[in-house]
């Protein structure tokens, strides 16, 4: 869970994820805005899961007028989405405060076989994120759209995710495909910290399985 909502909390507040989506499914042809009008919009919208500001407004500039760059049922729907963000904020912030509680405690109150348990718990949890990781990678690739509408249904209570891509900005800004690719990114990342934690744990036992033990040193001294 920790590595999971640490990925997601990176990738919410990561300006080049939206850039990227911005120019790779051409979402400055599809809206009529500039690529700088979009991004300064991604900073609002990154700006506004981290306030206490109730309801996203964008102004951009068309037609040399200053007009609303999302609805009323979109900025709703935008309401519905930072409660989500929030609640995986505290979970990551749970989680954080868990395991680090848990290490500094195992750290300075365990001898050194707690250690080596802990360093094993840690390989195993590494190992199970990156089995559930790769169960949930490959229902994505083979079947991403509707695991995508899935996960509307069961996240949020009302239909406000239910967009026109024909007049809707936020589903223009934020195609499917996007999304698909943030959920590959988000993916990667937390393999990524799975792996760095599981090399650690990894080389941390073969280092104490090398190591004579204390008994054997003192014979040798004596000898």
């Amino acid at each position: 869970m920790l590595l999971f909502t640490t990925s997601v909390r990176y990738a919410v507040n990561e300006l080049r994820l939206y850039e990227y989506g911005f120019r790779r499914y051409d979402v400055p042809a599809v809206t009529g805005l500039s690529l700088e009008q979009l991004n300064e919009a991604a900073r609002t919208i990154k700006d506004y899961f981290n306030s206490d500001q109730e309801t996203l407004y964008v102004q951009v500039e068309q037609d040399g007028q200053e007009t609303a760059l999302f609805s009323p049922k979109e900025r709703a729907h935008m309401q519905d989405v930072k409660e989500l963000v929030r609640l995986v904020y505290w979970v990551q912030d749970v989680s954080l405060a868990y395991v680090l509680s848990y290490t500094v405690l195992a750290y300075v109150w365990a001898r050194e076989a707690p250690l080596r348990s802990l360093a094993r718990g840690a390989l195993w949890g590494g190992g199970l994120t990156l089995g559930t990781v790769a169960f949930l990678g490959l229902g994505s690739l083979v079947n991403f759209g509707d695991l995508w509408v899935q996960f509307h249904e069961v996240a949020f209570t009302n239909d406000l995710w239910q967009l026109d891509p024909r007049t809707d900005r936020l589903i223009q800004m934020f195609p499917e495909p996007f999304w698909r690719d943030a959920t590959l990114f988000v993916g990667l990342l937390t393999v990524a910290q799975a792996l760095a934690i599981m090399a650690v744990s990894g080389l941390y036992l073969r280092l104490r399985r090398s190591k004579v033990p204390r008994s054997r040193l003192r014979e040798l001294a004596l000898g």
